[in-house]
């Protein structure tokens, strides 16, 4: 059969119910080479992420990164991995039982909220099956990347499309593109920073790192980078400090071509020969801490900057599972459910 059907349906039955679908981008399911091969190879082979013509991307995919880059990255993974698992799944797990409780104190019963990996587990198609079990016809769709890409936010849509592709009855869906611009998001931001100013005083300089992608997208026509300097912008002007000393700057890059600048590592390398020796940075673009904000800022970062002459590097960490994160998520999300 073409399509996948729902022959439990009842017109006596229980009315419909809203749900909430959150999604991310995923994680292995253990920090050795075995599970991250799987892994990389789902994410590197969506066409979203690298754009290169399909044959001679699985070349080079197939024949050389996945029989390098699973051992690497595994050793970087075991950097970080909790007893709980991986600090993403760990927050996204979090943050799905916050804002099931908080909708069920705001309505008095429950909501159903289900997580969605874009890769690896538990995947978008197995939490919309949760849901639609539940007899959820109208689905809130939440992306946790605040400002959009077509490498995240785009691709997160490709999946759940994919799925109502095989469906008969495809619920009614609300898809969110990004929320940079919510008020509740800046204000999270900001007052993260000021809590770091009241902890360890006014840095010389504040550093906005946001992942990366490749410069060519945005010629044409992703408006990621935009974004990342609007969230910036929208930040500093809630901030007594000088927006000189405000940077935007971008991380995570793969392979020979150019991505977004400047980049995060050679821009905290270069900032004690300026006479900036103590530093904050945060990652406005990572709604929950991962591989890259935690070995890759919070470690390699602060390495880079106290070995080139830095002397304090204050990380400050994404809003995760915190109570002014869960009320953006509730902030984006209630008005579309009908109930």
């Amino acid at each position: 059969m073409k399509y996948k059907g729902e022959t439990n349906y009842d017109h006596k039955g229980i009315s419909p119910q809203s749900g909430v679908l959150l999604c991310n981008l995923g994680t292995p399911d253990a920090p050795t080479s075995s599970k991250l091969r799987p892994y990389l190879k789902q994410f590197l082979s969506d066409p979203r992420v690298v754009e290169i013509p399909k044959i001679i991307w699985w070349l080079i995919l197939n024949l050389i990164i996945l029989r390098i880059r699973p051992r690497r990255s595994a050793k970087l993974y075991e950097t970080v991995w909790t007893d709980q698992g991986s600090p993403l799944l760990v927050y996204s797990v979090s943050q799905v039982k916050k804002l099931q409780e908080k909708l069920h104190k705001k309505f008095g019963f429950e909501v159903p909220v289900e997580l969605g990996m874009r890769y690896g587990n538990p995947s978008i198609q197995n939490a919309i099956e949760k849901l639609t079990d539940k007899n959820v016809r109208n689905i809130t769709v939440l992306p946790l990347y605040p400002q959009y890409s077509g490498a995240t936010t785009g691709s997160t849509f490709d999946a759940v499309a994919d799925v109502f592709k095989k469906t008969r009855w495809v619920p009614e869906l609300h898809f969110i593109g990004g929320y940079h611009q919510s008020k509740k998001f800046i204000k999270a931001i900001v007052t993260s920073i000021k809590t770091q100013l009241e902890k360890s005083g006014t840095p010389d300089a504040i550093v906005m790192s946001y992942h990366g992608t490749p410069e060519r997208y945005l010629k044409n026509g992703d408006p990621y980078h935009c974004f990342c300097h609007q969230t910036t912008r929208l930040v500093s002007e809630s901030l007594d400090f000088d927006n000189d000393n405000i940077m935007t700057t971008f991380q995570s890059r793969f392979g020979r071509e150019p991505w977004l600048q400047p980049y995060t590592d050679e821009t905290i390398e270069k900032l004690p020969e300026k006479n900036i020796k103590k530093i904050f940075v945060l990652c406005p673009g990572f709604s929950s801490d991962c591989l890259e904000t935690i070995e890759e800022i919070n470690e390699e970062a602060r390495e880079i900057f106290m070995e080139s002459g830095g002397e304090e590097f204050e990380y400050i960490k994404c809003l995760n599972d915190s109570d002014a994160h869960i009320d953006i998520i509730m902030d984006i999300v209630v008005p579309h459910l009908k109930i």
